[in-house]
């Protein structure tokens, strides 16, 4: 289950961030720090403006409702040329993403 929304969140990020028209950006940073039995984090940041952060925790150590919580940040910019920038958490209650261009519901 853990690793399965680990996965998913890169997913999502990679789909949500637009493809660099070129093709060759280089990552220009990358650090992450602390990976290890009880969470991890990461951070990176592209060629073409995309910038990532990341960190999850583990929850429950050891218990029957152990899980995985996740705070991250990412942004790009658009085709349009405006920067977009997201910021979640996807726990035990899913993924919840905020941006100021997705709707929120009431």
């Amino acid at each position: 289950m853990k690793l399965f929304i680990v996965v998913a969140l890169f997913v999502a990020a990679a789909m949500a961030a637009p493809a660099n028209p070129d093709g060759e950006a280089q990552i220009v940073r990358f650090s992450n720090d602390n990976i290890g039995v009880n969470g991890y984090n990461f951070d990176f940041e592209t060629s073409n403006g995309i910038r990532q952060s990341e960190v999850g925790e583990v929850k429950n150590l050891g218990l029957e409702n152990e899980s995985l919580g996740v705070r991250g940040q990412y942004s790009y910019v658009g085709d349009d040329g405006k920067l977009y920038e997201i910021v979640y958490v996807a726990d035990e209650e899913g993924f919840k993403p905020v941006g100021a261009h997705i709707p929120q519901a009431n």
